[in-house]
């Protein structure tokens, strides 16, 4: 049985859907939309950038290499994949697996808003400068990661991508040091 709050995040999808003004050229390309998968009473969610070929092909988010590491990290830091609830700032995968633009992000932004308003996370972890920028306009992933900044409708702690780790070996300590911050947030209370 569905409960209110999944019954309400399926409606933004199916909203989403509806939509021929989000992200009309990325619709046009996509196999499939993305709107995120998980538990819609999480205390966490995870929000990246927007959606690779493997998640256009399935319709889930981080189900590739990324994903896998990230479910890792996610267990690092002792949740489970099943409690929390992913999601990315864009819906639609971009060609090429390009950096979305400023008005496809501008498209799916509401979007976003309205799920994170049914899930009432206690913390909203970004994964990567794109979707940190529209919690904290002002500082850059590579200065703000692994700092949890308070103020807005929901703390925020933005962290570097998984697949920075994948792309970059070095960055592989610094990703998993972000999620040990992420593990003792949830450990001290801090939520």
């Amino acid at each position: 049985m569905k409960t209110d709050k999944q019954t309400r995040l399926d409606q933004i999808t199916a909203d989403m859907l509806s939509d021929k003004n989000l992200c009309p050229d990325l619709a046009k390309t996509a196999t499939n939309i993305v709107p995120g998968e998980g538990n819609p009473n999480a205390d966490v969610v995870f929000i990246g950038e927007a959606p690779g070929k493997l998640e256009d092909e399935t319709g889930k988010p981080f189900v590739g290499a990324s994903g896998k590491f990230l479910t890792q990290l996610i267990e690092s830091a002792g949740l489970k994949r099943s409690d929390v609830f992913i999601t990315s700032i864009v819906k639609y995968r971009p060609p090429n697996n390009r950096d979305p633009r400023p008005d496809e992000k501008a498209q799916s932004w509401p979007y976003l808003l309205r799920q994170l308003r049914v899930i009432q996370p206690r913390l909203v972890v970004t994964l990567g400068r794109h979707s940190m920028g529209y919690f904290i306009p002002k500082g850059t992933i590579t200065t703000l990661h692994g700092m949890l900044v308070t103020g807005g409708e929901w703390p925020v702690l933005p962290l570097l991508h998984p697949a920075a780790a994948l792309y970059n070996n070095s960055m592989r300590k610094v990703v998993q040091e972000d999620f040990a911050l992420l593990k003792d947030i949830i450990l001290k209370g801090k939520l």
